[in-house]
Formats: structure tokens, C-alpha cells, sequence
């Protein structure tokens, strides 16, 4: 069965996304910093039947990433999708006149070295299979800078560049990258922005293959 990882797997929509995926018959690497809780919520897709492992990684440590990825590699099989999406940290969220180098760093750090990390490291078996999906979820400072959210604004706009480039230079080799846009915050029962809903947008994504950017709401970008 394919294998789908999905780095910065929770209860929310991480856990939707699994249960999608599982649903079509993906095996399930699920990657978070707690590895109590990952192996926790693994046990239970587990019982529900779809196939999960837990792993623990940092994302801010690239080497560490990797290796976690490897460990699925050898565990599961080539990783044929790759879901990129951990909740960014509370220091990220500061006004842009409070934001210090080390807030940017780490930023930067979560959301351009962890992406680069990640796609290095499953990229190669994605081409020996001749096919693969990247996705990349992020908010919408992403694409409409906030002054509120600096860290996000800016470390988002690299990510979301690195994501387009991706986009652009995998596509002959079949492989898909795309970015879902999340406006606000992800809400059970929203006609949009359940994560129920979010899952099937990003399963959508997988199936089509053909937009770069999609969003889960409209957005004005003006």
C-alpha cells in the first residue's frame, strides 16, 4: 500500500487527513515532537482500521527530520505523499515592531529548513517510483502579510516560494506539490474550515493534480 507521512500530525486536522487518506487505502506515518501523543493517536486510527505508525521529530533540527523520515522509508516503504503542516509556535505570532532575529530564526527555521529538510529527504524515492504529492498547508499570512503575525509573514512567504518553485520544476516528473491556504483558524462543524472538510480539499488536491494554490475560503487580497 502507498505511504502517506504527515509532519505535524494532531488531533485535528492531521487526524482528519489520516483518517482521508487510510480511507484509500494509504498506510499512515504520523510525525510530531510528542511521541507519546502521535503513537497515542496511531493506536487509535490503528483500532478504527487504518494502518498508523507514530515517529517523533523536531522540524527546527533538519538532521532530525530526516532521520525520521529515513526510519519511514525503511519501516513503510517509499513515502508516494508527503503533507507538510505543523502548528507554528506561539513566538512566531508576535507584532512585526516585537519581532527579534530570534524570533525570526526559529520561524525560518519551522518553516523553510523543515520543508527543505523534508522534500531532500522523500524526493529521491518519489522519483525512483516515478510519482509523488507534496503538500503544504499554511495560513493566510501566507499570502496576505499581517503585521500582527510577523515570524508567520515572513517565514510563510519563503515557504510559499520554495513550495511554487517545487510546484513548477517537479511537475514533468509527475510529481504534484501543492499549498492549501487556511484563513483563520480551522473550526469543527464550519462548512469550510472543518477538518473534516480541509481533508477532502487536500485529497481533492492529491486527485487532480493541477492548481498550485488552493484556498479553503476566499480571501481578499488587495
Amino acid at each position: 500500500m502507498p505511504t502517506i507521512a504527515l509532519v505535524g500530525a494532531g488531533r485535528g486536522l492531521g487526524a482528519a487527513v489520516a483518517r482521508r487518506f487510510g480511507s484509500e487505502g494509504f498506510d499512515l506515518a504520523l510525525i510530531s515532537r510528542n511521541l507519546e501523543r502521535v503513537t497515542s493517536l496511531a493506536a487509535d486510527l490503528t483500532t478504527e482500521g487504518y494502518p498508523a505508525r507514530g515517529y517523533a521529530a523536531n522540524v527546527r533540527d533538519p538532521r532530525s527530520l530526516a532521520a525520521t523520515l529515513d526510519q519511514v522509508t525503511h519501516d513503510m516503504g517509499a513515502i508516494e505523499t508527503l503533507v507538510y503542516a505543523p502548528l507554528p509556535q506561539k513566538e512566531f505570532l508576535r507584532p512585526v515592531l516585537e519581532t527579534t532575529v530570534q524570533d525570526l530564526q526559529g520561524a525560518i527555521e519551522f518553516s523553510v529548513f523543515g520543508p527543505v529538510a523534508a522534500v531532500h529527504q522523500v524526493l529521491q524515492g518519489m522519483r525512483t517510483i516515478g510519482h509523488g504529492t507534496i503538500l503544504f498547508i499554511n495560513g493566510g499570512s501566507a499570502v496576505r502579510p499581517t503585521a500582527l503575525f510577523a515570524g508567520t509573514s515572513i517565514a510563510f512567504a519563503g515557504e510559499s516560494a520554495y513550495a511554487r518553485m517545487l510546484h513548477d520544476a517537479l511537475a514533468p516528473e509527475h510529481i504534484y506539490v501543492g499549498q492549501l491556504i487556511i484563513p483563520g483558524a480551522i473550526s469543527e462543524g464550519h462548512p469550510e474550515k472543518d477538518p473534516g472538510t480541509l481533508a477532502d480539499k487536500l485529497w481533492g488536491m492529491h486527485v487532480e493534480r493541477k492548481q498550485f494554490r488552493v484556498f479553503a475560503e476566499p480571501m481578499d487580497l488587495d
